[in-house]
């Protein structure tokens, strides 16, 4: 099936880690000039490079989505090379795991400034030029904490749920000039943020960490993680044509693994 993608100027976060780097690949193989940003600048750079070696269209950006200092140069960057961006493809790094009460104000509005009002404000700035072309993708990525808590992840789990209401709200505002807005959460893909919550479970239950993740395999109705690409198709999906009138949805890739309607 061709998704339609060819030609357009994808920005995708989080591009030098798991998920990101396989939606900045599924993007990529529709034929969409993606850029890939990251933090960590060598990690976006190898992503991309790897995309190259596929006569892909693609740049590396180095990019701490917290700093709102960089937006205006960084989007002119992507401008000049490219065009107007059609495909924003938000990720953001989680916080640590902490219980809901007892966290410092400081902690809340450190991880509110990276994974909430920093997605809101690279959106902002990308939806004029969507808006001039009458076409445009805002996909955002949270967690499946937001249908159902994850114990011991209680910042995550209100933070992106603020994303939800925001992203819902903004697709009745940018429905007519063509744009969609959707939210995408992942089960347990098989990334290295995935790694590190069982390592941390481990630790705090005194267990190996290959009996923790065979339990919350165990617990998914399809009996294993979900491989990165499975999830970077889904949101290659929700990039294209075919997906022009879905907007305003949260749309689950967890291998069944959330109990909840």
């Amino acid at each position: 099936m061709d998704l339609g993608l060819r030609g357009k100027v994808a920005l995708v976060f989080g591009a030098g880690g798991g998920l990101g780097g396989a939606i900045a690949h599924s993007l990529s193989s529709e034929g969409a000039r993606v850029v890939l940003a990251d933090i960590d600048g060598d990690a976006a750079r190898r992503a991309t490079s790897r995309l190259s070696g596929e006569d892909a269209e693609a740049m590396a950006l180095e990019w701490d989505i917290a700093d709102l200092s960089v937006i205006a140069s960084r989007i002119s960057e992507i401008e000049a090379k490219f065009g107007s961006v059609s495909i924003l493809v938000n990720i953001t790094g989680g916080p640590p795991p902490t219980p809901a009460a007892g966290q410092a104000p400081e902690l809340w509005t450190k991880h509110f400034d990276s994974m909430v009002r920093s997605v809101i404000a690279v959106t902002d700035a990308v939806l004029p030029g969507m808006r001039r072309q009458g076409w445009g993708r805002i996909i955002t990525s949270t967690s499946s904490g937001v249908v159902s808590p994850i114990p011991n992840l209680g910042i995550s789990n209100a933070l992106r749920l603020a994303l939800v209401g925001w992203s819902k709200t903004m697709a009745r505002e940018v429905g007519h000039d063509g744009i969609t807005t959707n939210i995408i959460l992942p089960g347990r893909i098989a990334t290295a943020r995935i790694t590190y919550l069982d390592e941390q479970k481990a630790r705090r239950e005194g267990r190996s960490v290959e009996s923790v993740s065979k339990e919350s395999a165990d617990a998914i109705p399809v009996g294993r993680y979900g491989r990165p690409e499975e999830y970077a198709d889904a949101v290659a999906f929700l990039a294209s044509q075919q997906a022009s009138y879905i907007t305003g949805t949260v749309m689950r890739v967890d291998g069944g693994l959330i109990a909840s309607i």
